[in-house]
């Protein structure tokens, strides 16, 4: 039972890599297929931290493992997503430019300042995870998405400055700051309350 939570976790790496694997070669039914794949990985993202607290086996290592890997599941998603759908990529390529730098700068953030990854875990940045999901899924129906991105590009650019104000609000590295409210009673030493399904 204590290795479902790391399994659920990897099961993310096969799944993005198998997302690719399809587009590459162009599979039948590609959408269908894909969008059943990233429903399935969305879904063990969400379980593999429920079951990881109900096992009482949640830790920092495996919080850090999470957040790494969802990174490269969304990328290699998108990837496949442009190879199907080349045109909205560079039709948009500078908004998706400005959210990449947004993105990295956390990461950079974190390391210069606590010499480790974000795993925030935050509100806001699962709230962006369901809107890219959204967005996905539209593109990968039609090739085009114009309400759907422009609420994830916004949300992307909010979340990541809410990432940037907890790291820098935090005294010591923490993992699973609801938001930045949380972060500044952190600082001040008070304890904090965590949602005991989603956080921590």
């Amino acid at each position: 039972m204590k290795h479902i939570p790391i399994a659920l976790i990897y099961s993310r790496l096969l799944i993005g890599f198998g997302i690719i694997l399809l587009s590459v070669f162009h599979a039948n039914h590609y959408s269908f297929i894909a969008i059943t794949l990233l429903s399935i990985g969305l879904l063990t993202d969400v379980f593999d931290g429920i079951i990881a607290r109900k096992l009482n086996i949640s830790s920092e290592k495996l919080r850090r493992l999470d957040s790494g890997i969802d990174q490269v599941f969304f990328i290699s998603v998108a990837i496949a997503t442009y190879i199907q759908c080349p045109d909205f990529f560079k039709a948009n390529l500078i908004k998706l430019i400005v959210l990449g730098i947004f993105e990295a700068s956390t990461y950079v953030f974190s390391y210069l300042k606590f010499k480790k990854e974000i795993a925030t875990h935050s509100i806001g940045a699962k709230i962006w995870t369901l809107s890219i999901f959204a967005t996905l899924v539209e593109i990968m129906v039609h090739c085009e998405s114009v309400v759907l991105f422009e609420i994830c590009f916004w949300l992307g650019l909010l979340t990541r400055l809410e990432i940037l104000a907890i790291v820098f609000t935090l005294k010591k590295w923490t993992n699973d700051v609801p938001t930045i409210y949380h972060a500044v009673k952190l600082r001040q030493g008070k304890e904090i309350k965590r949602n005991k399904l989603f956080n921590g």
